[in-house]
């Protein structure tokens, strides 16, 4: 019974995260105005950063170089690297493509989990899943507009964010592993991805100004970014991987494009046209059969071993 609380503790956390992630963009929408898209992601960070010290100063203590490259692996993909290849792809292709694409980081973290980690195989429910959700998620960046360009650069980056979030998610997986306090190990993975994009700063365009700071609404945006999207998620996201496994809480990223597009017709008041809304059913479709777990069933359905069947569908 706890070990079910727990779980839908899971779920409820993952869906908290998403919701947030997914509205986001409205805020990152009204700071590009002052700020560059690297000015947002170093500010979010070090707050989300220094927000996590103050709830939880204690030290993470690791047991070795072994254990401490996971943090700084994970610090390497989850912050550094994903953020700047998605931002520098926006640069190069269309949001719809790099929307579409980075959708596809559940397939990634699948494969990879199938050979990383201990019981997350892949099963035939989570491709037919993915392929329902995948398309509606298409549907639902696309709009109605059908507008889809190659951009080999763009797109390329794109992908490479996808690929080493689902990377992010199996390191986070196996630091879930060791026990740790779950903000502490998001605080230090921060501070890694931190580090390791400061010299990314020379050579971006990286110069805000006090006064860009001072303006209430830039000022309420990036608390939103950088206590909300960052300490907060990032912390129950650290936690659902645990809780869940990488496969499971990787799935809650095809909603993402559902809260977008409801935030955009609630806040922005966007048109959403009858195949975006198509889209938002296939994907809801697709997370719920790709979330499915097949029942199991005795394969001997004789009375010669009635306790171990009753045990097995006890266990259902």
């Amino acid at each position: 019974m706890l070990e079910k609380h727990r779980t839908a503790a899971g779920h409820l956390a993952a869906l908290i995260t998403i919701l947030i992630w997914g509205t986001t963009f409205i805020s990152t929408k009204i700071l590009l105005i002052d700020f560059t898209p690297v000015e947002i992601l170093v500010t979010r960070f070090v707050m989300g950063y220094f927000a996590l010290l103050m709830v939880y100063p204690h030290r993470i203590k690791t047991k070795g170089i072994k254990e401490e490259a996971l943090f700084l692996s994970a610090g390497l993909c989850g912050v550094t690297l994903y953020f700047l290849m998605e931002n520098i792809a926006l640069t190069y292709t269309l949001a719809s493509n790099v929307g579409v694409i980075v959708s596809v980081s559940p397939l990634f973290t699948a494969i990879l989990a199938h050979f990383l980690l201990e019981g997350e195989s892949m099963r035939t429910s989570f491709i037919i899943g993915f392929i329902i959700a995948i398309t509606g998620v298409i549907l639902i960046v696309l709009n109605g507009s059908y507008i889809l360009k190659l951009n080999p650069i763009g797109d390329l980056l794109a992908t490479l964010a996808a690929l080493v979030w689902s990377v992010y998610s199996i390191l986070m997986r196996k630091i879930s592993d060791l026990g740790q306090n779950s903000i502490g190990c998001t605080r230090r993975v921060f501070f890694y991805g931190l580090i390791l994009m400061t010299p990314c700063l020379f050579f971006l365009d990286f110069d805000p100004e006090f006064r860009q700071f001072a303006e209430l609404p830039n000022l309420l945006n990036l608390l939103f970014l950088g206590l909300g999207a960052s300490a907060l998620c990032f912390v129950s996201w650290n936690w659902t991987l645990g809780v869940l496994g990488a496969v499971k809480t990787s799935l809650y990223i095809y909603v993402i494009p559902v809260i977008t597009i409801a935030a955009s017709a609630l806040i922005l008041r966007e048109t959403i046209t009858p195949v975006a809304c198509a889209g938002v059913v296939l994907t809801l479709a697709g997370l719920y059969l790709s979330q499915r777990t097949p029942q199991r069933t005795s394969p001997d359905t004789s009375q010669e071993q009635p306790k171990a069947v009753l045990e097995e569908d006890l266990d259902l």
